[in-house]
């Protein structure tokens, strides 16, 4: 007679897949993620050099009546859904987004961006923001610079700039 498998003889059937065989489809999906790990890791090099050179950009456009009245209705247009009305990052579509809009009141940071690197976010676009190097000339983008700018040109009520000057005032005890 021939020889019996253990499984054979007990009369179970074995659904176990013999060691050493990797499955297949486990190898290709790690390939996949590590792919495109690199492939993040590569953009994100790719985009902190961009951002570096785009802090250089000087904006040709001034800030004038004019210019500002042509970055509010491209504002209108293509950011106050996500960025807000007053540029709070709270516009209506927000919450539906994976990542947080801009917050263009907050002084600090947009204190600390250059007109060229907003030019720059503006033209590239970072997911869920779509790019508008296609959808707007480059004098619409400079506008656009120049009005988001004017959300943080005066305080909001309860910014901390509010709260300096009365922590500066003289105490009286009792």
């Amino acid at each position: 007679m021939g020889k019996f498998l253990p499984e054979q003889r007990t009369g179970t059937v074995s659904t176990e897949r013999p060691r050493g065989k990797p499955r297949p489809v486990l190898l290709i999906a790690l390939v996949v993620a590590l792919a495109a790990g690199a492939a993040v890791l590569v953009n994100a090099g790719r985009n902190w050099r961009a951002v570096a050179a785009a802090r250089k950009l000087k904006n040709p456009v001034a800030a004038t009546a004019e210019a500002l009245a042509s970055g509010k209705s491209t504002y209108t247009d293509h950011c106050q859904r996500c960025h807000g009305v007053k540029g709070d990052g709270r516009g209506e579509k927000a919450a539906e987004l994976s990542v947080a809009p801009g917050d263009f009141t907050d002084t600090l940071t947009m204190s600390r961006r250059t007109d060229g690197e907003l030019f720059w976010q503006v033209t590239r676009g970072r997911l869920p923001m779509p790019s508008f190097e296609d959808k707007l000339t480059d004098r619409e983008r400079w506008e656009l610079v120049d009005y988001i700018r004017t959300f943080a040109s005066a305080p909001a009520s309860g910014s901390p700039s509010a709260f300096t000057s009365v922590s500066q005032a003289p105490r009286t005890l009792p």
